[in-house]
């Protein structure tokens, strides 16, 4: 039995092009209760994609699809939610939130979460 873990899709679309995207789709396949937030209010599946940083509780992951300068915004914010992890998609690499994360006891990982997934790693 595989341990479902609640996910906040940060930067999430509901363009079928956009990796967020994917990954919402992927998450639920998998059987993750997802939470999302985007630039947009939006659903993608059955998941409600929010504009606003709303105070979610038992975040596991937070899996980041913004790019360095888009995440600054949102640094007292993923902090706040306490998840036990973040990763870190392809493009979304940034040492300086990994480095409050790590002061704050978050774990974090450089990882594409739809690697993760297709080979039973998330």
């Amino acid at each position: 039995m595989i341990e479902k873990k609640k996910t906040l899709v940060l930067g999430a679309s509901d363009n079928p092009a956009r990796y967020s995207y994917l990954a919402i789709r992927r998450l639920r396949t998998h059987g993750h209760p997802v939470v999302a937030i985007g630039r947009k209010n939006t659903i993608v599946g059955d998941v409600t994609i929010e504009k606003e940083k709303i105070e979610f509780t038992g975040i596991d992951t937070i899996t980041v699809y913004l790019n360095q300068q888009h995440q600054q915004e949102y640094y007292d914010y993923i902090l706040s939610l306490q998840p036990k992890r973040i990763i870190f998609n392809p493009g979304a690499e940034n040492d300086e939130l990994a480095g409050l994360a790590a002061t704050n006891g978050i774990g974090f990982v450089e990882a594409c979460t739809l690697v993760l997934l297709s080979t039973n790693q998330y």
